[in-house]
């Protein structure tokens, strides 16, 4: 097979600072060893997410300069509504200035104190919105994706026996609806299939639940299906997503993933009625239903952004992108989620690191000396970010797997930026006997690992 090229030239530049690593072991303490808290003036490659980092095309620049930012009845948000029901089928579409957003407002009003959401599992910022308003966010992945070192197509599927089991334990009455996150972010970037998408489906319909699909990296799951999935071989890309979208009641995005924007996103719903009570809730803490907190010229991107991730071409070079850094990670012996996910390639930190505890925080660990050795900054996704301590007893509850992910931005690096990553990866896996684990020292009440700071052990 040739090389798959970038489908793309290169237009604009942005230099990198270089840095030493005794600078880098000093900025990292300076940081309260938190990547999160690093300037990004002082990172070589940011993999710390993909979410609003793509470099935008020309076509969505010029949509930029061509934004209407009429305060009401914009042409821009016409366009960009337009595009979002093309997609979605979707009857209602809320702007919004990025996914959290979308989903503050439709658990806001859908949540509370007895409620439950079930999902193949939440992101933290989606768990965190449920929690905050006394409801609970329940995941329910099936096994195989449970296992890092399995390999399945679909690893990302929710378990449909235990979502109905869960339905008879708490009762339909109180869950608000069903949700499924697509591509599955915390179980390793992994796909959910289209039959699995029906199988709820259909869980829903026996219990007259509505289904939300968390449709941040929809794209990438339609092109997984496509390659992975018998019947979907010869269809387009558009065809299904708009197959997926059409067995939901409702999605929440961040456009700032497959939408290949900075900022944005929106929530799309069928049911009139609850559209309603989003748009007004919306007004109060975003804006006018036709703006929702973004300028025209964000939505015109938006709505650009949307029509090119469709292209196969770029999703074919996406996701053999993420292939190539997990391959060199395999060969070199690093443990990660297999086979590598839709946007990030996720290092297993148990396996990496066996000698240190889940309340030693491992991932933050690789983390850490990621940055230090190589100026990459990661993120842990593991016990930092889902780990907790058992309300009565005050027993530490581990996350179900301890990972730290390595989300590529989207159109930003190149292959020799990706190839210096692996060679990092391996310099940090084959020095791993002399890691240490953390322990937080500060922690905020909610998505503590934002601000947390740590201390070497």
């Amino acid at each position: 097979m040739k090389t798959i090229i970038e489908p793309f030239k290169i237009k604009s530049i942005e230099p990198i600072k270089f840095t030493t690593k005794e600078e880098r072991a000093k900025i990292l303490e300076d940081a309260g060893y938190n990547p999160f808290l690093i300037h990004s003036d002082d990172v070589l490659i940011d993999l710390l997410t993909d979410s609003g980092t793509s470099a935008m095309s020309s076509k969505q620049w010029a949509g930029i300069m061509d934004g209407d930012e009429a305060y009401a009845g914009s042409k821009s948000f016409y366009r960009f509504e337009s595009m979002v029901k093309k997609i979605t089928g979707h009857k209602f579409i809320i702007p919004t200035h990025q996914g959290r957003a979308a989903e503050k407002i439709i658990f806001s009003i859908t949540g509370g104190p007895g409620k439950f959401f079930p999902n193949n599992t939440h992101f933290d910022t989606t768990r965190a919105n449920i929690e905050f308003t006394g409801a609970e966010a329940v995941d329910l992945l099936n096994e195989i994706g449970k296992h890092p070192e399995q390999r399945a197509d679909f690893k990302g599927n929710m378990d449909v026996d235990a979502l109905e089991d869960f339905i008879k334990k708490v009762g339909r009455e109180n869950i608000p609806f069903v949700m499924l996150t697509v591509t599955n972010n915390s179980g390793g970037g992994q796909p959910v299939s289209m039959q699995n998408i029906k199988d709820v489906r259909k869980i829903c319909d026996r219990y007259e639940l509505p289904l939300f699909l968390d449709a941040c990296r929809f794209a990438e799951n339609a092109y997984f299906i496509k390659k992975r999935e018998k019947g979907y071989e010869n269809k387009s890309i558009l065809e299904i997503c708009q197959e997926m979208f059409s067995y939901s009641d409702g999605a929440t995005m961040s456009a700032k993933k497959d939408a290949l924007v900075n900022i944005g996103g929106f929530l799309s719903l069928n049911d009139e009625t609850l559209a309603m009570n989003c748009r007004n809730l919306l007004i109060v803490t975003e804006g006018f239903p036709t703006y929702g907190g973004l300028a025209g010229r964000d939505l015109e991107a938006v709505a650009q952004g949307l029509d090119e991730v469709l292209d196969e071409h770029y999703l074919q070079y996406r996701i053999r992108s993420i292939e190539y850094l997990g391959e060199k990670l395999l060969n070199g012996g690093v443990p990660i989620i297999e086979p590598p996910g839709g946007h990030a390639v996720y290092i297993d930190a148990k396996r990496f690191l066996p000698n240190i505890k889940p309340e030693q925080y491992p991932g933050q660990s690789i983390v850490c000396e990621l940055y230090i050795e190589g100026g990459i900054r990661a993120v842990e996704i593991g016990s930092v970010m889902f780990g907790k301590k058992d309300k009565k007893t005050g027993k530490f509850i581990p996350a179900m797997m301890e990972l730290v992910r390595l989300a590529i931005p989207r159109r930003v690096y190149t292959q020799s930026h990706i190839d210096y990553v692996a060679e990092v990866c391996l310099e940090v896996y084959n020095n791993r006997k002399k890691l240490k684990g953390y322990e937080i020292i500060y922690e905020a009440p909610m998505l503590r690992h934002f601000t947390a700071r740590f201390k070497p052990l």
